[in-house]
Parts: structure tokens; C-alpha cells; sequence
């Protein structure tokens, strides 16, 4: 099953996908939940009932006439930094002990085709094509082994970074955390449709260029192992959401280096996933005297 989210009105309404049409779940299932996370929270039965909505034939619109949301808003967004050997070689860094793990902040999320922002303040923003494993149950301690009980599901996520910010201090917070730099989506896409997410083949492009390309079976560590690492000591909660890393390719590794312009077009794809394609465009000048004077404001 694929669940989504589709704005209508300003509202973020849950729904399945099916081939080239959407099944609105607030109509054509009305006592389900109002988000895709509280869905998941319902386990099995929530998923039948997803089901059921969907065999009943209503609540159908067109998928090309409805705009995407994210389909989840995590409370929880991790980030893993180095997870692939070909990118830790082009970042001359030795592969580390344990999962380099780091938070991404909740304005950072962005729908899956969603506008990039190229802050004012750097030229360095930068790409990474990242599967995301969403979990779809509340669990803590969670074994390598117990870890596949726990997942709700797969969606594609673009780590955007702001290279020069990112470096600034040891830790990577506010580099990875700019606003719009996290788009999820175009949709989850529940196990049982996803034989082996450990055998994923995935691409990036830039402005149809092909930047990045390799598949989830070179993670150094698994899925499971970064699930149990990071619920050793956070509670995961439905909906709750980790990047899982990238590979080889990104901008700030070519010579000279290869940074996202104003107008350039990302496309990240994972074969039985699904695609982001996200234009970058320049924060606007009084987009940032608004934010001033909002803050102004505040203090």
C-alpha cells in the first residue's frame, strides 16, 4: 500500500495511492484517523481499513490534480552521516565504530516536490539521496532482529545541507536543519510491497545529470542496526523518521565544487519507491526582513 498526503484547502488530508488516482481516506473512511502517522499507530487493523476504504471505490481523485504533501510530519527526524564506504572515501573520512547519528528539526521537512531555499547567507547547499524508513509502532530497545516488527514503511528523502553552516562546530544540527531542506515523500510505501529494502537501487540527478547512483545494499549499517542503535535510548513513535544515508557524488566532493544553483532541478528516485523532484530557488530578500522583524518581535 502506498499512503499519502494531499493538501486540499490547507489542510493535509491522509490517502491511498492507487495507479494514477488518489483514495481520499477522510471520505472514504471517515472514522480513520486525520494523519498518516496515526493510521500507522492503528498496526494491522488501521491498514485494513485503509484497504477497505479503498475497495469501496469512493473518495477518488486524480492523482495528477491533487498536490502531495509530505507523507508524515516526524516528531523525530534522524539523520546518518557516512553510511556508505564510497562516500566516506570521497570524504577521506575512515568509516566509524558506530552509526554517526544526528537530529534534523521538524521546519526542515518539505513535500516531495517542494522548493528548495538557497539561504542568502551560503552558496554551499548540497544534496543527498537518502532512503527514509518510517516506523510505524512505539517501541524502545528494539533488537536488530525485532527491528523489520517495528517499520511502517519506506519513503525517499533528499538530506539537503548547507555545507559551510554543517561545518561550523563538530556537530551538524543547523547545517542539516535549514528550512525546506527536508523533503519526504512522494509517499510511503508500506513492507509488505518492499521485498528487500536492502537491495534498493537509487539515483539522483541534477538538471538530468546523474550525480549519485548506487543501491541500499552498500549501507554499512543496516536499517535494523540504526533502529536499534538510535531506540536504545529514544522512544520511537509512529510516524517518527530516519535518513539512512548517502553515497558517492554529492556537490561538495567534485572540483571545484559542485553547488545547487537558483533554478536547478533535483530528481531523486529509488526503483519501487518513488521520486522527489525539487527545484531550488533563492531565498528572497524579504523573506528575510519578515524574519527579522518576527524575531524583533519575539525577543
Amino acid at each position: 500500500m502506498r499512503l499519502a498526503t494531499y493538501l486540499l484547502n490547507g489542510n493535509e488530508l491522509p490517502a491511498v495511492v492507487v495507479g494514477d488516482e488518489i483514495v481520499d481516506l477522510q471520505t472514504a473512511a471517515p472514522d480513520l484517523p486525520a494523519t498518516v502517522s496515526a493510521i500507522l499507530a492503528l498496526g494491522d487493523e488501521g491498514l485494513k481499513a485503509a484497504q477497505a476504504a479503498v475497495d469501496t471505490g469512493t473518495g477518488r481523485r486524480a492523482l495528477a490534480e491533487v498536490t502531495l504533501g509530505p507523507p508524515v510530519r516526524p516528531a523525530k527526524f534522524y539523520g546518518i552521516g557516512l553510511n556508505y564506504l564510497t562516500h566516506a572515501n570521497e570524504a577521506k573520512r575512515e568509516p566509524t565504530e558506530f552509526p554517526t547519528i544526528f537530529a534534523k528539526m521538524a521546519n526542515s521537512i518539505n513535500a516531495p516536490n517542494g522548493d528548495i531555499e538557497l539561504p542568502l547567507v551560503s552558496d554551499q547547499l548540497d544534496y543527498e539521496a537518502e532512503l527514509a524508513v518510517v516506523i510505524g509502532k512505539q517501541c524502545r530497545h528494539v533488537s536488530p532482529e525485532q527491528a523489520p516488527s517495528v517499520v511502517g514503511g519506506y519513503t525517499v528523502t533528499n538530506d539537503f545541507t548547507i555545507r559551510d553552516w554543517q561545518r561550523k562546530t563538530q556537530q551538524w544540527t543547523l547545517g542539516k536543519s535549514w528550512d525546506t531542506s527536508g523533503p519526504l515523500g512522494p509517499w510511503l510505501v508500506t513492507p509488505d510491497e518492499v521485498p528487500d529494502p536492502h537491495n534498493i537501487a537509487f539515483r539522483l540527478t541534477v538538471n538530468g545529470e546523474v550525480r549519485q547512483e548506487s543501491n541500499t545494499s552498500e549501507l554499512i549499517f543496516s536499517i535494523w542496526d540504526l533502529i536499534a542503535e538510535i531506540s536504545t535510548g529514544s522512544t520511537l513513535e509512529p510516524g517518527d523518521t530516519i535518513a539512512t544515508g548517502t553515497c558517492a557524488g554529492v556537490g561538495a566532493f567534485f572540483k571545484p565544487p559542485a553547488w545547487l544553483k537558483d533554478g536547478d532541478v533535483v530528481r531523486t528516485e529509488f526503483d519501487g519507491i518513488g521520486a522527489l523532484e525539487n527545484r531550488i530557488v533563492a531565498e528572497v530578500e524579504a523573506d528575510a526582513e519578515r524574519s527579522e522583524v518576527n524575531q524583533n518581535a519575539a525577543a
